[in-house]
């Protein structure tokens, strides 16, 4: 969905063509995966944050144009909500000195985002949910002024036939409706990516759900959603409802949900491209003039356009991309379940995290897929969302045990492994799982903090509370220093 769309109406005959032709690539996507016609030899990580605008006083505000006008750097671009921004990283290889130049990178670039939004009276904040934001403040007029957002919204709708409704039981209740998918926008997430071979994709996507539980517990940020206190990582559950094609008779008759976990294992990346088009009708029906399979009868490499574009608004928690680049096509796993934020330095260690796992356990002599049933995966994924690293996690060989015990006893050893076999640094491996080490021992990660410090203002009135938490949130966030360390209330 990264790609620009013109504001139109569709037709039936619209939508005869596009099936037609998400077919006709998904045919030369399975011929290019026989022919072995992908780059595969240059592992590479990169990432995309997605962050909120605030003002001075910690309020949403709705800048997104300005700001980026300010900000006139190309590798910044607009989200779904007029208070979100995203900046895309160029992938780096692992290896080496490729997570500091990484980690570098971003604290530069989003250094620089904050001086230039500040003269538009804005400021940028890395959090899986903007604490201060308000129901008033999602709706059809706080859409980003791409068409693309409009025409999305006015799909969704179509497919629904009636508002959204979101519920979401924690702690306390969210129970309300919408009548646009401006509430997807409070989610800001940070998204990791891993270019992978065609041969290897399926073990990659297969541990990246196994992990997926313990990513979240781990990361959690986003405990509060409309002045409410919801669930550690309320952002799951808000994507889940907030793009939800599906009315209640559809539930009823278990139509997939478009934010989705999946259903099995997979052996091939086939598998999730033809999945997404056998299950889920076009959002955006729109037809490119090339022909795939007469580009590929030439020589040329296909851009393969309908199928991905179509692949965009099926919102895999971990979905498969396939992309062109500098005319070699390559595949990669996105990894989409964790939140942004706290800082620079918490990112940095929630990638390592996922890298260093994702360096061992698609190679393990009995992956840990044939050991572990799916529905199990996403059960953690839940549960990590509800509780954080209080939930109780099933893994292979230990059963259900505390997150915190889980990542501390099996997942750090194999991320340090992991990390060791990408070629990182003792030194920069040490300090970023160092910092996931420490959230587990505290048990502070940036929910736990975002709660605790809401807590201690007593019975003042709750907006003002998270208003005033969010500055002292962004006043932390600028020093660096990962969440653990941050004062406590």
């Amino acid at each position: 969905m990264g790609r620009d769309v013109p504001a139109m109406v569709f037709n039936r005959e619209d939508r005869r063509r596009y099936r037609d032709k998400v077919r006709r690539c998904l045919d030369v996507l399975a011929r290019m995966l026989r022919e072995s016609r992908f780059e595969s030899d240059r592992p590479r990580a990169g990432l995309e944050i997605e962050l909120n605008i605030v003002d001075d006083r910690g309020e949403p505000t709705m800048k997104n144009a300005e700001v980026l006008a300010a900000i006139a750097q190309p590798d910044w671009a607009t989200e779904l909500g007029q208070f979100n921004v995203e900046i895309n990283v160029i992938p780096e290889p692992l290896a080496g000195e490729g997570s500091v130049r990484l980690e570098q990178v971003v604290r530069d670039r989003l250094n620089h985002a904050e001086e230039r939004a500040r003269t538009v009276g804005g400021h940028l904040v890395m959090i899986g949910v903007l604490p201060t934001l308000r129901e008033s403040d999602v709706h059809e007029g706080t859409l980003s002024a791409n068409p693309r957002y409009k025409l999305l919204n006015e799909q969704i709708f179509e497919a629904r036939g009636e508002d959204l409704h979101l519920s979401i039981e924690g702690e306390e209740t969210l129970d309300t409706y919408a009548d646009s998918i401006t509430p997807e926008a409070a989610c800001t997430s940070l998204q990791l990516h891993l270019q992978v071979s065609p041969a290897e994709f399926a073990a990659h996507w297969n541990a990246a759900q196994a992990i997926a539980g313990a990513q979240v517990a781990v990361a959690a940020n986003s405990p509060f959603l409309f002045g409410r206190r919801l669930w550690q990582e309320t952002r799951i559950p808000l994507f889940e409802q907030a793009t939800d094609t599906r009315p209640v008779e559809l539930k009823s008759q278990g139509v997939r949900p478009r934010v989705w976990f999946g259903e099995r294992w997979i052996t091939s990346v086939f598998d999730l491209f033809e999945e997404n088009t056998r299950y889920f009708p076009a959002l955006l029906p729109l037809c490119e003039d090339v022909d795939p399979r007469e580009q590929l009868a030439r020589g040329e490499i296909p851009e393969l356009a309908e199928l991905t574009l179509h692949n965009g608004t099926v919102y895999r928690w971990n979905r498969p991309i396939y992309a062109v680049t500098d005319g070699a096509p390559h595949l990669r796993v996105e990894n989409r379940v964790l939140p942004a934020g706290p800082s620079v330095a918490d990112i940095a260690a929630n990638a390592a995290f996922y890298y260093g796992l994702m360096g061992m356990l698609p190679h393990a002599e009995r992956p840990i897929w044939t050991r572990m049933s799916f529905a199990a995966a996403g059960d953690n994924l839940h549960a990590a969302a509800r509780h954080g690293l209080e939930a109780r996690l099933y893994w292979p060989g230990v059963g259900e045990v505390a997150a915190a015990e889980l990542i501390l006893r099996r997942l750090l050893p194999l991320a340090y492994e992991g990390l060791d076999r990408w070629g990182v640094n003792p030194e920069r491996r040490d300090r970023l799982l160092g910092i996931i080490e420490r959230r587990c021992v505290t048990g502070r990660t940036g929910a736990d903090w975002q709660i605790a410090t809401v807590n201690a203002m007593g019975d003042i009135d709750r907006h003002e509370a998270l208003r005033r938490m969010t500055l002292r949130y962004i006043e932390y966030m600028h020093t660096n220093e990962p969440v653990h360390t941050w004062p406590s209330p």
